[in-house]
């Protein structure tokens, strides 16, 4: 099945499909530049496929893409940065 990634800019949050089904979805809030990422989830019958690090990495281009910086408020983003070196360090707020 095709995976699918979406921005829901109305409701704050990236979408992950598989087909026509979401699988999960990560919210934030934003403000002055800034995205808070602070809910990651995948759906039970969706996780242990890589879905939540797709999603994460989606994400975080996105929010590199449109020139904002984030606050990792959700331990799986917080990991996920954590885990890729340097590659997003720079958008991370001190």
């Amino acid at each position: 099945m095709s995976v699918t990634i979406t921005h829901d800019h109305a409701q704050n949050r990236f979408e992950i499909y598989v087909g026509s089904e979401v699988a999960g979805h990560s919210e934030y809030l934003e403000s002055d530049g800034i995205r808070t990422f602070h809910h990651t989830v995948t759906l039970p019958k969706f996780r242990g496929r890589g879905l939540a690090a797709a999603l994460t990495e989606y994400a975080l281009d996105d929010t590199r893409t449109q020139g904002l910086r984030l606050v990792p408020a959700c331990w799986f983003v917080r990991d996920f940065i954590e885990a890729t070196g340097d590659r997003y360090s720079d958008l991370v707020l001190e």
